[in-house]
């Protein structure tokens, strides 16, 4: 494996409490955590609003511990180059494990059942008594059997429908942008609904687990209601604006839906009738911290040594394997000539290409070039300085 030689040590700055496993991966001599850095390489974080912050023309990545962007002005940081990572999958197991213990919990009515029970403390020796009288009121129902329909089949919905199987439950799934992996890692026993109207109508039990959009915002309400099941259970861990609260109050309140559950408590949610509030728990286990922190952390040290983007939410990911060799990595305006621009600049130093990649997402695009020459350093700055001159190219440097 070839060595990397940064031209300058980079400095790491976190706005949370980033888990101590996930800032080891820049413990060496490439790398400073500093949090009070005004001019950082690159930024880590959880749940900061990032969306007051102004930004120094150094700033060259920002990623989340997590999967939610909501935090980070997403645009803001394209229009700059700064690059935004997330860490998909990394709390997958901590969601899922989350959502099959509320659902099974919710079906046995033990949220109620536990809360009810402490109210008898004082009543002495005739707990059990009282416990035995007024445990009926309590009756659930058992989840074999029964048909589970999870919406969004990425890395946790997937998870969620294979162990849903193992618990004998039925399970139909609805996804129209399944990807290649995660179909294969789907179990065939998962039933396809082609529609999620579809999906509604049949389960007995629904799981949401796809990002907020506009398409996407308020998907459950007085419309879709209507479509399901009486007394339907909704489950959702994954965004609160998903659901339509005053609809939702009123299904609740009608018995339309059973139960609602929810990681997103609010004043709203804390006074609808057979709703469970989660504080935002989905995700909160130290393995699933530690886990998004070093997905994290290993994505800005591969892309501030070597350019490469994996798991980014604003550029195209793209790769070329790393051989020591100098390397241009530009973000740019996704036009006509801006790859021929730029091995012109190339050129005029009299620099070879060895690989190249270009990747493109909407209005942009992703360029990494090796240079096949052996490049001095007082060479760097003023090609740098050529390409960023470039029409159309948004930040762009030398690695």
């Amino acid at each position: 494996m070839s060595t990397i030689t940064l031209d300058k040590v980079k400095t790491i700055k976190t706005l949370n409490n980033i888990a101590e496993r996930g800032l080891k991966v820049f413990n060496n001599d490439h790398f400073t955590i500093d949090n009070d850095s005004e001019n950082p390489d690159a930024i880590v974080v959880r749940s900061f609003n990032m969306h007051t912050i102004e930004f120094d023309n150094n700033l060259k990545a920002i990623a989340r511990a997590g999967a939610g962007v909501n935090n980070i002005p997403v645009d803001k940081c394209t229009e700059q180059g700064i690059v935004v990572f997330n860490t998909p999958g990394a709390n997958a197991n901590a969601v899922k494990e989350m959502v099959l213990t509320t659902l099974m919990a919710s079906s046995r009515n033990l949220f109620a059942g536990v809360a009810w029970t402490k109210t008898l403390e004082g009543e002495g020796e005739q707990v059990p008594k009282l416990v035995e009288a007024g445990k009926k009121q309590f009756v659930g129902k058992e989840i074999k059997g029964k048909t589970l329909g999870v919406i969004g089949l990425g890395a946790i919905g997937a998870l969620v429908a294979n162990d849903a199987l193992d618990l004998d439950m039925d399970v139909i799934g609805f996804d129209p942008f399944i990807s290649v992996d995660t179909a294969w890692n789907l179990s065939r026993n998962v039933q396809r609904a082609m529609t999620i109207e579809q999906l509604f109508a049949n389960a007995d039990y629904i799981t949401v687990h796809v990002p907020l959009t506009d398409d996407t915002k308020g998907m459950f309400n007085k419309e879709t209601f209507s479509i399901m099941k009486q007394g339907v259970y909704i489950l959702n861990f994954s965004r609160g604006e998903l659901v339509n609260e005053i609809d939702m109050a009123v299904a609740l309140e009608d018995g339309e839906v059973g139960m609602y559950i929810t990681d997103f408590p609010n004043e709203n949610v804390l006074q609808m009738k057979n709703a469970v509030p989660i504080p935002h728990l989905g995700a909160s286990t130290q393995e699933s911290e530690e886990n998004c922190a070093i997905m994290a952390a290993r994505q800005v040290k591969e892309y501030l040594e070597t350019g490469n983007i994996k798991n980014s939410v604003n550029f195209p990911n793209a790769s070329l394997p790393y051989t020591g060799k100098r390397r241009v990595a530009a973000f740019h305006q996704n036009v006509p000539n801006m790859v021929g621009q730029i091995t012109t600049a190339l050129s005029n130093y009299h620099l070879n290409i060895a690989d190249m990649i270009n990747r493109s997402r909407g209005g942009y695009a992703y360029t990494l070039i090796d240079i096949d020459n052996e490049v001095t350093g007082d060479i760097i700055p003023g090609l740098e300085e050529k390409i960023n001159q470039i029409e159309g190219i948004v930040s762009a440097r030398i690695i």
